[in-house]
């Protein structure tokens, strides 16, 4: 979706703000469930440690900080950054159990935390949605610590040429299925359009290395419709 930085950032907070009570659910409708699948894969390859730190940004509801925790055996420390208020209202309350969570409501591109301050770096389905992707990567270079890993978990481009048709005809019934749902197409018409226009697998590798990743590489997952990347702060 082509729009000024100003727009595009009142456009997602709107957006968010109509669909966070249903938000788990409709993930759950769109993908069949499979997004818990790649969650679970994203956090298999990150394989984090007891007594590690991850700030995880634009956290939605709070998946991934949820799925850290049980994996360290709640042993460290998460800082959830949500940009959206309704969001990050919902994902506190659903997260209330867990001690060793806080929450900051901050863009991606402005952090209010300490340089060098994390282990771990996670945004799941998030950086499409950055106003700066360019400024979002410094950021996360930034807070991670030397030795930092910075992970991503976006949709992206399937690989495979039967399947990307029949993925195109299904994001056709995207919006139908939230108006349904949600009671409005206009969220799920951004997310098929942010989809479309977010950068390849390829060019997010070529944009984690120019904004200082080391070691930069990704896994499809579900052939492409995401993938999770991975880069290091040496």
């Amino acid at each position: 979706m082509k729009s000024t930085i100003q727009n595009k950032s009142k456009l997602v907070n709107s957006v968010f703000s109509e669909v966070y009570k249903k938000y788990d659910f409709m993930n759950d409708i769109m993908s069949f469930g499979i997004h818990r699948v790649w969650k679970e894969k994203f956090i298999n390859w990150m394989n984090p440690t007891p007594k590690t730190s991850l700030i995880d940004v634009a956290t939605g509801t709070g998946d991934i900080a949820k799925l850290f925790m049980n994996r360290i055996n709640e042993n460290g420390k998460v800082i959830c950054v949500e940009p959206n208020t309704d969001m990050l209202k919902q994902g506190k309350s659903k997260l209330r159990k867990f001690k060793n969570v806080e929450w900051l409501n901050a863009s991606a591109e402005n952090i209010p935390v300490k340089e060098s301050s994390f282990d771990y770096y996670s945004i799941s389905y998030g950086i499409r949605n950055v106003t700066d992707i360019n400024a979002t990567l410094k950021e996360a270079f930034r807070v991670l610590k030397p030795g930092g890993r910075f992970m991503c978990l976006e949709f992206s481009k399937i690989n495979n040429e039967i399947l990307n048709s029949i993925y195109k005809q299904y994001s056709k019934v995207i919006p139908r299925i939230g108006k349904l749902i949600v009671g409005s197409e206009t969220p799920y018409k951004y997310l098929v359009e942010s989809i479309e226009d977010f950068y390849s697998q390829e060019q997010l590798v070529e944009l984690m290395i120019k904004n200082g990743f080391s070691n930069v590489e990704y896994r499809n997952v579900s052939n492409g419709i995401s993938a999770i990347h991975s880069g290091w702060k040496i």
